[in-house]
This record gives structure tokens, C-alpha cells and sequence, in this order.
């Protein structure tokens, strides 16, 4: 086996604390891992799940980031999604009364979404 040091400059944005579940999140998140910018964000528009809106915020701020950094001299449109995760953040417990004086838990999970961009492979 050959390793393959991969040196690819990549540029990452972060949403923490995000109040909807990893699980979900992460249902939204593979469908544009790999895609150009532009194909991600049309599929982003056209995603149902209310996670969308949160992965779609990240990408445009990974892809500001990308754009903004003087080093680099990248365009938006000439930009691929290296690599989009989702971290389990902090849950918030709450409690729900439930009958003869007792509670019930509720869990509102919290998630970390991570976007990284690259340039394509032709550039």
C-alpha cells in the first residue's frame, strides 16, 4: 500500500450549537458532501428538512471565508465540499408532567455541523 499525503488547502466554517438532532442534520449533510458549491446549494434549496437552512448558512459561511481570505484569491463558484460533518453538541433536558405527580424526560439534542471547502481538482 502507497500512502498518499494529500496536502489539498481546505477552508472550514462551523455552526455550533444548532438546535435541531445530529441525526437529522447528518441526513441533509450527506446529500452534498463531494458536490461544486453551486450544486450544493441548489440542492440545499430544495431540501424539505428543516436542517437544511442550518447546513445551507454554514456553506455560505465556509464558502465567505474562502472568498474573503486574501492568500487564497478563491471564487465561490469554483469551490467543491471537501468534507461536511455533524457533532453531537450539549442536550438540554426538560421534564414534562406526566400523571400522578410524575415527569417524563424530554431531550432537546444540539448538534456542531462542520463545513470545509476546497478548490476542484482542475484548478
Amino acid at each position: 500500500m502507497a500512502a498518499v499525503d494529500e496536502t489539498r488547502q481546505v477552508v472550514k466554517a462551523t455552526a455550533k450549537f444548532v438546535r435541531v438532532s445530529p441525526r437529522k442534520a447528518r441526513l441533509v449533510a450527506d446529500n452534498i458532501r463531494g458536490r461544486s458549491v453551486p450544486e450544493a446549494r441548489t440542492i440545499l434549496a430544495f431540501t424539505e428538512r428543516a436542517a437544511a437552512v442550518d447546513v445551507e448558512k454554514a456553506l455560505s459561511s465556509a464558502v465567505a471565508n474562502a472568498e474573503s481570505n486574501p492568500a487564497l484569491h478563491w471564487n465561490g463558484d469554483d469551490l467543491v465540499v471537501h468534507a461536511v460533518y455533524v457533532d453531537e453538541g450539549p442536550t438540554l433536558k426538560r421534564w414534562r408532567a406526566r400523571a400522578r405527580g410524575r415527569v417524563a424526560r424530554i431531550k432537546k439534542r444540539t448538534c456542531h455541523i462542520t463545513v470545509q471547502v476546497a478548490q476542484k481538482e482542475g484548478n
